[in-house]
């Protein structure tokens, strides 16, 4: 097999980039206790962390914009993955060399959580600019390997810690470093085409040129409310599992954030598989009511087991949001370019910061209540179920 003229292995490189964004995303978060303990950190200092985490991925796609179309989506590969590299290295031996382990922490979240961003960016428009029967079915497919770079994470570093004991995390921290190395290799070599307006020194459309049109605000919207009703219910299902259900913490690890990562993927691979026989927009509209139906079940379900059965559904459900109005926006932005693909990343990671900070605000207002705090998130679908039919307008 010729790597250098198979645009397979370009679809297998981009799906590899987002585990690898998984496990910047994820692996941290499974070592925040770890963290306060070992360097007397404070729950102030490890949100702080969270906090830079999504601010860097932020800025990261505003500063895309300009700078993807002039150093190609080869070298933003590339150097992505680099960053991810040096920043699990850097976690694995930073805090116990810096007279401030936070300092530490934080350098090494500044590296990867710079990768993260950047592989945001370029992943969708390289699978864009792939020759492709169905480019709607192979965008759905790559981010679903998000999902399951989620649970590869979460299961991968559980058995881990059982066998070797939680206290070698940077050993594992390391061995994480070697997913991003492997497919920096693999950009090397790969074809990426791409994106139309973008070839022979022409650049697509600007960001002030997109945002006169009154369809690209839908888009915008769609991104921010899906990523919001995704987050929401993954960052918090855990804590909501365990506190408002009654159910074990060794349990609610693995029936919360794991299930809702498994559950998404098979949304994505499922609508992936639709896709070739239904319309988008109207797929994408039947999720949307079944996110609302599901975030109500499993706030408002009188038995355990119902809620859980909620948390499953949404999982799958918000697993069309993403690929699905990226593909949509592509479709009506033919020559959208780099400016249209950073728009809509920024517009899904604010909606991801969005979305578990109004939860968490909310049941902070109401006393601590966790249910009533994840029912407020309903918002999302709703406002995402408006933005689809005026799309299909």
């Amino acid at each position: 097999m010729n790597i250098k003229n198979n645009y397979a292995c370009t679809h297998a490189a981009c799906r590899i980039s987002y585990i690898v964004q998984a496990t910047t995303v994820n692996f941290a978060p499974l070592l925040f206790l770890t963290f306060m303990r070992e360097f007397s950190l404070s729950l102030a200092e490890i949100s702080s962390l969270i906090a830079i985490t999504f601010t860097i991925q932020l800025l990261v796609d505003l500063l895309s914009t300009e700078v993807l179309d002039r150093i190609g989506y080869r070298v933003c590969a590339v150097v992505s993955h680099i960053l991810a590299v040096v920043g699990f290295i850097f976690l694995s031996f930073l805090p116990d060399l810096l007279p401030n382990p936070f300092t530490g922490i934080i350098i090494a979240c500044l590296f990867y959580s710079c990768g993260s961003g950047m592989i945001e960016v370029m992943a969708s428009p390289i699978v864009e600019a792939c020759p492709s029967r169905n480019k709607a079915s192979a965008m759905a497919i790559t981010h679903s390997f998000y999902c399951w770079g989620t649970a590869i994470v979460i299961l991968g570093s559980s058995v881990f810690f059982a066998l070797f004991g939680i206290e070698n995390w940077r050993i594992l921290s390391l061995l994480w470093a070697i997913i991003p190395g492997f497919n920096m290799l693999l950009f090397f070599i790969v074809p990426i085409n791409k994106l139309p307006g973008s070839t022979n020194g022409q650049r697509g459309l600007r960001v002030l040129d997109l945002l006169k049109s009154k369809s690209i605000w839908l888009c915008i919207l769609l991104m921010l409310c899906g990523g919001a009703a995704e987050l929401a219910m993954s960052q918090w299902a855990s804590a909501f599992i365990e506190e408002a259900l009654s159910i074990p913490k060794s349990v609610g690890d693995m029936a919360g954030p794991f299930m809702f990562a498994i559950t998404m993927g098979i949304g994505r691979l499922v609508y992936a598989r639709v896709l070739e026989r239904a319309d988008l927009l109207k797929y994408m509209l039947s999720c949307a009511v079944l996110c609302l139906l599901s975030y109500g079940l499993s706030t408002l379900a009188p038995f355990p087991v119902l809620a859980l059965l909620g948390c499953a559904l949404t999982g799958f459900s918000v697993g069309t949001f993403w690929p699905g109005t990226i593909s949509y926006a592509a479709s009506r932005y033919p020559k959208g370019g780099s400016a249209m693909f950073s728009l809509l990343a920024f517009a899904g990671d604010a909606g991801c910061t969005l979305g578990p900070s109004t939860v968490g605000f909310i049941s902070g207002l109401l006393g601590e209540n966790l249910k009533l705090g994840l029912l407020s998130v309903s918002i999302f679908p709703v406002l995402m179920i408006g933005g689809i039919i005026l799309c299909r307008k």
